[in-house]
């Protein structure tokens, strides 16, 4: 691709993620031409198409695939549909984003990566609190050996409970995958294994708390405990009692800690404890589509041809513990490899 050449991108998926962030930072992104949009819901499609002033809404996936005026393809469909439209799109020589799960299964992952591969073509997973100022500022540190040998990773998304909220897709088992744990759980444990370097887990014992009127869980707790000796401990909800969500992630060293958010970083050394924070840049926009900025920065960056994005192999182990997860919270025991 020409460097004056902006990258064709397309949105497969017009639900409240592509609406929030996708759709507003694509339009604005140097080098970009959002040139299209598909959703179920034509007359939505057309909607959001004419607000953004997207040129064109195609008919079908098919027809996504097919387009030779489409460098890449951004997927933010429910859960059941990404690994089928990502292998289509790099199987049509797309350069392709995907919304986080890669699949519903280790198999679903897989398939995916293989077909990237195979294509040549850039693929990423939206794993966006990989891009966060603070969780950037504090991995040199658990990768650098500041902390010592760290032995523990305890994450948590909360996320406030909603009354009366009408069932969707994410409520389904067979749309969805399952519910908290597959939603919210996908992304802070990949948190929690990306800070430690993504190790191999030994057993992981689940426990999950059924949804009011839905198909799928609303809580879930975990304990994975890594082939290292270290582990991680996870809690995920999306009914917590309070006035606003909640997330963090500690890890706990055997000569330091370091947290978000807050972002604090503390070492022992021989003269005592000592605050290493690191200063973050100021941001006017919130973390969350500062992150989603950054990381779509990347990926048209990497696509382009001016920065490296290394196939996501370590998707395959993330969909492994989450396997072991549902089936140990299923069978009311740890599970092994």
């Amino acid at each position: 691709m020409s460097s004056s050449e902006p990258l064709r991108v397309a949105v497969l998926g017009l639900g409240s993620i592509a609406q929030v962030v996708h759709l507003p930072i694509l339009s604005e992104l140097e080098g970009v031409h959002l040139a299209g949009v598909r959703d179920f819901d034509d007359a939505k499609a057309r909607t959001i198409a004419a607000r953004f002033g997207i040129p064109r809404v195609f008919r079908s996936d098919d027809e996504v695939y097919a387009a030779d005026d489409l460098d890449a393809v951004v997927v933010a469909t429910p859960n059941h549909l990404h690994a089928g439209q990502a292998i289509a799109a790099l199987e049509a020589g797309k350069h392709v984003l995907a919304e986080k799960p890669i699949g519903l299964n280790v198999e679903e992952a897989t398939r995916v990566l293989a077909a990237a591969e195979h294509a040549g073509r850039t693929f990423m997973v939206a794993m966006n609190h990989r891009y966060r100022p603070d969780t950037l500022a504090l991995k040199p540190f658990a990768d650098g050996g500041e902390l010592g040998r760290v032995f523990l990773a305890r994450g948590a998304w909360l996320n406030r409970k909603v009354r009366a909220v009408r069932p969707t897709w994410r409520h389904r088992r067979a749309t969805a995958g399952g519910g908290a744990l597959i939603d919210l759980g996908v992304q802070a444990l990949d948190l929690c294994l990306w800070m430690l370097g993504f190790p191999t887990a030994a057993s992981v014992a689940c426990h999950v708390h059924p949804g009011e009127g839905i198909e799928v869980e609303d809580t879930a707790a975990l304990i994975v405990r890594l082939q290292s000796g270290a582990a991680i401990s996870l809690s995920v909800s999306w009914s917590l009692v309070a006035s606003r969500d909640r997330h963090y992630l500690r890890l706990l060293g055997t000569r330091g800690s370091g947290a978000i958010q807050p972002l604090s970083v503390f070492k022992e050394v021989d003269a005592g404890l000592i605050d290493v924070t690191p200063p973050l840049p100021t941001d006017r926009e919130n973390l969350y589509t500062g992150a989603y900025r950054r990381e779509l920065t990347h990926f048209v960056r990497a696509a382009r041809g001016e920065e490296a994005a290394p196939l996501p192999v370590d998707q395959i182990e993330l969909m492994r513990i989450l396997g072991l997860a549902y089936r140990s919270a299923q069978e009311g025991r740890e599970i092994g490899p």
